[in-house]
């Protein structure tokens, strides 16, 4: 392995895989976990992911955890009482809370779409790709979600000036 090279994609990803956690989990600490998981897996499989697009899978990782922390705990995630936020979400405190409070009102499945989507940047087929599932599954996902922010969380429409229904 060419640790050189994994060291230079990991450092150049981490921030980002950190704040996709953080926004899927509402918990910094359990996104810290859940990326490091993340590199780790892509580090033992870095011979055959180097040549491709590691970042998706380790994307995927970290959606993949996270849903099956999720279930084994069986539980609605809520919002943490660490206020702590990964550098890169926002610099103001109210809006990082009112972000994820809102972010906390949605399904799993809908908050990695959102995520995925808006905050990552990803095109549909790639949220699919990164998620496991046909495209049309994330524009629905995406459609509910949206809908349940736009009725549960009015807050975060004021905070972007959005229209409400």
């Amino acid at each position: 392995m060419d640790e050189q090279e994994f060291t230079d994609w990991a450092a150049g990803c981490q921030r980002s895989l950190l704040r996709s956690a953080y926004l899927l989990t509402g918990d910094l600490h359990r996104a810290q976990d859940l990326v490091q998981e993340a590199l780790v897996k892509v580090a033992l499989r870095w011979s055959r992911l180097r040549e491709g697009n590691p970042t998706a899978y380790a994307r995927r990782v970290v959606v993949n955890d996270n849903v099956s922390w999720w279930r084994r705990r069986r539980e609605t995630p809520g919002v943490e009482s660490d206020d702590s936020v990964p550098e890169g979400l926002s610099s103001d405190p109210v809006t990082a809370l009112v972000v994820r409070r809102a972010l906390m009102r949605l399904t799993p499945a809908q908050r990695s779409v959102l995520v995925l989507r808006h905050f990552d940047d990803l095109s549909e087929r790639e949220t699919a790709e990164v998620l496991g599932v046909s495209i049309g599954t994330v524009k629905s996902q995406n459609a509910a979600a949206l809908a349940r922010l736009r009725t549960g969380a009015p807050e975060l429409l004021d905070l972007i000036g959005g229209p409400h229904d």
